[in-house]
């Protein structure tokens, strides 16, 4: 099963092309490997949502433009399950396993239109480089030091290359 991207716009103030955007951030996942059953969260919100998160998730204030929240896979299932290793009925049909959650990513599209103006570029193109580059945070990318920022962005110009206008 391929990736299964939910995308939602929960601000009012910019429109956003949901579909476009959770395409293309399909299209990066599974360029960078995730194409196991998977999921992934889009979100698109206001100043003071984006803000919000920023305090207390990074313990910085105000809003920003991007913020991506990978969750870790647990190796083994906490507990008991049933039919796994136990005496008693075992089902001849494996249980499906349940779909890999990569993480969400959180968009504010306010922050992107200003930063849009200060970079040159139109809203999309800006939009376009915070999905994935939320992506390619969410799969353990970084640039905490300076190579590994050249290696991320060289990554995001290879994927907005690809996929930005044809997603």
């Amino acid at each position: 099963m391929p990736v299964d991207v939910h995308a939602a716009d929960e601000q009012s103030e910019h429109a956003v092309e949901v579909a476009r955007w959770s395409r293309l951030a399909g299209s990066v996942l599974e360029a960078e490997g995730v194409t196991a059953d998977a999921e992934v969260s889009l979100l698109f919100v206001d100043e003071a949502t984006i803000a919000a998160l920023n305090e207390r998730f990074l313990g910085r204030s105000g809003p920003t433009d991007v913020l991506a929240f990978p969750i870790d896979d647990e190796d083994e299932p906490g507990g008991r399950t049933p039919d796994r290793g136990t005496p008693g009925p075992v089902s001849a049909e494996p249980e499906p396993e349940p779909p890999r959650l990569v993480g969400d990513v959180v968009i504010c599209p306010a922050v992107a239109t200003r930063n849009a103006a200060d970079h040159g570029v139109d809203t999309d193109d800006e939009v376009a480089l915070l999905v994935v580059h939320g992506i390619l945070h969410l799969l353990g990318m970084d640039h905490e030091d300076d190579e590994e920022a050249e290696r991320m962005e060289r990554r995001e110009r290879e994927l907005l290359a690809r996929f930005h206008r044809s997603a």
